[in-house]
């Protein structure tokens, strides 16, 4: 499960960068985070759910699981997504540049 989910958010965060909607200066506005959070839950949800019937041989259990992680991690990835924000490491600006 982590390793699925953290190679996921790698591949995620790659395509990301290459778009620019929701930046400013080199910096993510709120909408790019909650479209970033969003995002990745679907995929996460995907993988949860899938562990979790693997495990409990349960569609409903699985569901809860996935469900209740869903609503939890949401909200702590908008967060993490905010504060990454503010971290000037790595990232790379364009200037546009005419004389």
């Amino acid at each position: 499960d982590f390793f699925s989910k953290a190679a996921t958010m790698f591949i995620g965060e790659r395509l990301m960068n290459k778009s620019q909607a929701g930046r400013k200066s080199g910096g993510d506005n709120i909408g790019r985070s909650l479209a970033k959070a969003l995002l990745w839950r679907v995929f996460a949800i995907c993988n949860t759910l899938t562990m979790s019937y693997l495990i409990a041989k349960d569609l409903s259990m699985a569901s809860k699981i996935a469900g209740s992680d869903a609503i939890f991690k949401t909200g702590l990835m908008f967060m993490y997504e905010r504060v990454w924000a503010k971290i000037e490491w790595g990232k790379e600006y364009s200037i546009e540049f005419s004389i």
